[in-house]
């Protein structure tokens, strides 16, 4: 769908803030960061896990604390924007709804915490603003689970460096 080049994006950027950046995009999100961090910039382990950590959180506290307003301010006003937001939501409601009636706030971490596409902090939030869910705990469980994803990604990263 999208064919983006993160290091040529972000090539005249120090390394660690390259990372950090590329953590906030969404649906790469650490996913992509800390491969690239550990692969391409030859960062160490730990600047690549925290970069990635910290911009997966930082946009997760963004979205949560930020995207209401932004909704009301834009919803309607653009019909591209409404299909959007649209879009966004009703997926978001077929990912996660169910996860969350059965489990709670371990449905946060655990959404986030596995490492597979439309399961990052992004879609965590936005989830968790749907459904009202406090801020301050839909924080700390997104970002249990961006911790735990970075654990994972970081040890295949490792692994596939090692092996390639």
């Amino acid at each position: 769908m999208f064919d983006f080049n993160y290091v040529e994006i972000f090539k005249s950027m120090p390394p660690q803030l390259a990372t950090l950046l590329i953590s906030m995009v969404p649906v790469a999100e650490l996913r992509a960061s800390i491969p690239i961090a550990l692969g391409v910039y030859d960062l160490p382990v730990w600047q690549a896990f925290f970069f990635s950590v910290i911009g997966d959180i930082i946009v997760a506290a963004a979205v949560i604390y930020f995207l209401g307003a932004f909704h009301k301010f834009l919803y309607g006003k653009y019909k591209w924007i409404t299909n959007i937001f649209d879009w966004v939501f009703e997926r978001t409601r077929q990912k996660f709804f169910k996860k969350y009636e059965t489990w709670g706030n371990i449905a946060l971490m655990l959404f986030v915490a596995i490492p597979l596409p439309i399961t990052g902090a992004w879609t965590a939030s936005v989830a968790s603003w749907m459904f009202g869910i406090d801020k301050k705990k839909s924080l700390f469980f997104i970002s249990l689970g961006v911790i735990i994803s970075a654990c994972i990604v970081t040890l295949i990263s490792l692994g596939f460096i090692k092996i390639f």
